[in-house]
């Protein structure tokens, strides 16, 4: 047996599983390891090739074994699965891992520092809370629109937050009939653990706003139509090198934002967009691009007017949202703040 060059490492919670080979591809090592052993264990190893899933503990591995002397690269989930050749298991995970690492054609992630974690995890936690907000505020409604409710059409309100308000302060009078008590008094705790998650999605849009200002490729992305602080913020924080996309096109692709090739003997069809990528940031985009559709932008830009004439708002938000994705990029590779094209004369 040689010496081991290639490793496939898969993490878990408290057992990790090894795969290791030689430069001629024998299996060298196939062991498991303890929590607390791995850095030791690895430390006792020659500079070598490591791969790892791509997961919420990739990115601190990552780093830890590079500081080892290790060339570690990540792999997504799904570009590894296709390597595993039966039985999914530990050991059948890591062999597939330490394949598919060698491939000249794989694709890998990029490694983040622990402060772009960091602000990815704010990110994470306030998409979190948003979820649970639209989940009390839609339980609510649906429990006050109730048709066993006396009189008996229950109570409903129109769309938007504005109006939800409507619904909370009726649930405050407590002469009104329409809600029996026992569920006025539940309506009543949801509408203050509502209060509440909102109240923390506001305290950390302010903190990653204020994560924001010492950023510098936030403070380019801001310059952009349709960006405003949470897209920016989390655009810096989750595409760490830019560079690795070969163009704006390729970027754009990568958020799924651009349509789905179906096709064979020479016949592509193009479909939806893929909804492949990030979902966060491609949610994102196109909720900027529905606000520059609802400012005086977009009566001014001659593009944006031909494209409304004729075709569905949503289907323009999507094709602003792959067009801010590919300002972006630029950017972030440029390092610069965003330039409009002079009018035309």
């Amino acid at each position: 047996m040689g010496e081991v060059s290639t490793i496939g490492l898969d993490l878990a919670k408290s057992v990790f599983q090894v795969h290791g080979v030689d430069r001629h591809g024998a299996v060298v090592v196939r062991r498991s390891l303890r929590r607390a052993q791995v850095l030791d264990w690895f430390a006792k190893l020659p500079p070598c090739l490591v791969g790892i899933e791509a997961c919420a503990t990739a990115h601190y591995w990552a780093r830890e074994l590079r500081r080892l002397g290790h060339d570690v690269r990540l792999i997504p989930p799904a570009y590894a699965k296709a390597y595993v050749r039966r039985n999914k298991n530990d050991p059948a995970d890591a062999a597939a891992i330490c394949e598919a690492v060698g491939r000249p054609s794989m694709r890998f992630v990029t490694i983040k520092s622990e402060r772009q974690q960091a602000a990815a995890g704010l990110h994470k936690v306030r998409e979190m809370l948003v979820k649970q907000r639209t989940m009390l505020t839609n339980q609510i409604r649906g429990l006050m629109a109730a048709p066993g409710l006396d009189p008996g059409v229950g109570i409903v309100a129109a769309t938007g937050t504005r109006h939800f308000g409507e619904l909370v302060a009726r649930l405050a009078i407590p002469d009104d009939q329409r809600v029996p008590a026992p569920l006025r008094q539940a309506l009543l705790g949801m509408a203050e653990v509502l209060r509440a998650v909102t109240k923390k999605i506001a305290c950390i849009e302010q903190e990653i706003v204020a994560a924001g200002r010492d950023d510098a490729t936030y403070r380019h992305l801001i310059t952009a139509p349709g960006y405003g602080p949470i897209l920016s913020s989390a655009m810096a924080a989750m595409v760490v090198d830019p560079a690795v996309f070969r163009g704006a096109g390729d970027f754009s692709a990568s958020l799924g934002l651009v349509p789905r090739q179906e096709g064979t003997g020479g016949r592509i069809k193009l479909g939806r967009i893929s909804k492949r990528g990030n979902g966060y940031l491609r949610r994102l985009l196109v909720n900027g691009a529905m606000a520059v559709l609802s400012s005086r932008r977009a009566r001014q830009d001659p593009w944006l007017a031909k494209l409304l004439a004729s075709k569905p708002r949503m289907l323009v938000a999507v094709a602003l949202a792959n067009k801010m994705a590919r300002i972006g990029w630029a950017l972030m590779m440029r390092q610069e703040d965003f330039r409009a094209r002079p009018a035309a004369a």
